[in-house]
């Protein structure tokens, strides 16, 4: 609600700069310059040239309809956003190039450094890179963004992003949500990892594309662990290095344990490029227990997963957390109420909030963003309460995914998000499509999401229209009790269920207005309810062979207030040790098959 709602959370960006932490945990360099801050920024009519005279401030990477960005205006699709900044140039050899990373920019923007256009970028939700070296001068340089964003006028990936919001669609995110930095590389460097743990033949598998001439380079790999030396292991640049990890000791949720590495460029004993990373040794499958169900295992081992959909948004920041502490806190809310998932929905979050679940031992499901369209009032309700079903194969027009161009940009996308996040160990699931918006093809996609990612499962279309792909037989259900579909070859898990919803006046989006599920008048009774679901629903499909449950949500979102925390993060909705004493219950449960 751009133009005046001023619910807070309880943190406060740092200041001058915002979010000030290295933004890309895995693959770290010392010569860096964060360059989140306050920029100038304008509002103008589409297609217009650059402005000469500017608004106002802004809060980077605040979005800027968020309260924290300092604006907190509606971008229209008719309009264009504007921001300008100046900056110096981090100390560099003469051979070096300056790189100028974007978090993620929603949803087309173009870059000038000095006047000069380095480069443009379409997608809300991932990062991209221009090389500005030769853009730069030796005395302050001009940074000129302009950004267009369409939200739910098009058909692009967008997620709950809604002019209008309402329900459970949300306040649009437009222009910058995410860090913007430099960054000095040397000639020959290090452009990318892909780090494979196969823990059955115990070995890490390296993979490095470089940027610049590769010829007599060598990559160099270095294991460590709190600084004491595993391995060092070295292959020729043109292929991968693989390292065998002795007495390899693996990730879980109980026991969160990250390897250190070093990846070093070297040529005739020349270190030409280094960057700091970790990883873990891990692997996710399904297996079949002795009643012939298929469960969720996790390094050869069956375990039942529990844990909320979060949906990363902050009433002042909407997408981009007020601090890394804010980031933290909901994934060790989740820990503290004894969970050991998270879905993360419909939304890719900055690279730390992955290493933090990598580095506390929480297991991720990971939505894909949807675009298309979606579901009518009528359509919802007929498949929640009744089953309707529609073929994604045929009439794409009702999946807004008509167009060729539509599908192939989805696809580039979804390929796009597999590769930014391949490295985090904490990804156990992605999620392709949810409740059919912009649905097509799911089958086909599950099928190139195991082929391309064959260390991971697939929850091909969460919630309904099930094509029959994928890992999983995935069901969303409110409004009526829970029960175990007909099996087939899947295992069966509940993606979505719950939404219980308490409204404490102090803590609301939106006074006037509420959505829930089902709706309760104290805490006391929105945790008896709670614990009754987990009992008497829950608890009794596990022998039937669920295999997970995610519960609808960590916190509030806008007028939605179904979560176990409010929007604010202020207040804790239900008591907080019966339901983690209830999640426990579940996974005794779950034990006792064994």
């Amino acid at each position: 609600m751009p133009n005046g709602n001023s619910m807070k959370t309880p943190w406060t960006p740092a200041t001058p700069v915002p979010l000030p932490e290295y933004p890309r945990p895995q693959m770290t360099r010392p010569n860096w310059v964060n360059l989140n801050g306050t920029w100038d920024y304008a509002i103008q009519l589409k297609d217009k040239p650059a402005p000469q005279k500017f608004d106002g401030e802004i809060l980077v990477p605040y979005a800027v309809e968020s309260l924290l960005s300092g604006v907190q205006k509606s971008l229209m699709p008719n309009q264009q956003l504007w921001y300008r900044r100046s900056f110096s140039v981090p100390s560099r050899k003469a051979t070096d190039h300056v790189l100028l990373h974007f978090g993620a920019v929603d949803y087309e923007c173009t870059v000038w450094i000095n006047g000069e256009e380095v480069g443009s970028h379409r997608g809300g939700y991932l990062p991209f890179t221009f090389d500005i070296t030769k853009a730069l001068t030796d005395r302050e340089n001009e940074l000129l963004i302009s950004v267009w964003d369409p939200t739910d006028t098009g058909l692009q990936q967008r997620g709950k992003q809604v002019l209008n919001p309402k329900g459970i669609w949300y306040t649009p995110v437009s222009g910058i949500w995410q860090t913007v930095w430099l960054e000095v590389v040397p000639e020959v460097s290090i452009a990318s990892l892909k780090l494979i743990p196969d823990l059955d033949s115990e070995t890490l598998i390296v993979e490095v594309q470089l940027r610049g001439g590769a010829q007599g380079v060598h990559v160099v790999t270095e294991i460590s662990h709190n600084g004491e030396k595993i391995i060092s292991t070295g292959e020729q640049a043109a292929g991968p290095v693989r390292s065998v990890i002795p007495n390899q000791r693996v990730w879980n949720p109980s026991d969160p344990y990250l390897y250190d590495l070093k990846v070093s460029l070297v040529r005739e004993d020349q270190v030409l490029d280094e960057v700091g990373s970790y990883f873990a040794m891990r692997k996710f499958e399904l297996l079949k227990d002795a009643n012939g169900h298929l469960r969720f295992a996790l390094n050869g081992q069956p375990m039942f997963l529990y844990g909320p959909l979060d949906q990363g948004y902050f009433p002042d920041g909407l997408y981009t957390p007020p601090s890394e502490e804010a980031m933290l806190f909901d994934i060790e809310y989740a820990k503290q109420i004894g969970c050991n998932m998270i879905r993360k929905h419909i939304k890719v979050e900055p690279l730390r909030w992955y290493y933090h679940c990598d580095r506390l031992g929480m297991i991720v499901w990971q939505d894909m963003i949807n675009g298309g369209l979606i579901d009518g009032e009528v359509v919802a309700p007929l498949a929640l309460l009744f089953g309707f079903h529609r073929n994604d194969t045929r009439r794409l027009h009702r999946f807004g995914r008509a167009e060729k161009n539509n599908r192939v940009e989805y696809r580039a996308e979804l390929q796009g998000m597999i590769d930014h996040l391949y490295n985090a160990a904490c990804i156990a699931v992605w999620v392709p499509f949810n409740e059919s918006w912009g649905q097509f093809y799911s089958v086909n996609a599950a099928n190139w999401l195991k082929a391309y990612d064959p260390t991971r499962l697939v929850d091909h279309a969460s919630g309904w229209f099930d094509q029959g792909g994928g890992d999983f037989q995935s069901k969303h259900v409110y409004f009526k009790k829970l029960k175990r579909p007909k099996p087939d070859q899947r295992a069966f898990v509940v993606s979505e269920f719950g939404g219980y919803s308490f409204k404490i006046s102090e803590h609301v989006w939106d006074a006037d207005k509420k959505f829930g599920y089902r709706h309760y008048a104290s805490s006391r009774e929105l945790t008896d309810a709670y614990l009754a679901l987990l009992e008497n629903e829950v608890k009794p499909l596990i022998a039937q062979g669920l295999t997970a449950a995610i519960y609808t949500q960590t916190t509030d979102v806008e007028i939605e207030i179904n979560g176990y925390l409010t929007y604010d993060r202020k207040v804790e909705k239900m008591d907080v040790e019966k339901i983690k004493q209830a999640h426990t219950e579940l996974y005794k449960t779950f034990g006792a098959l064994k």
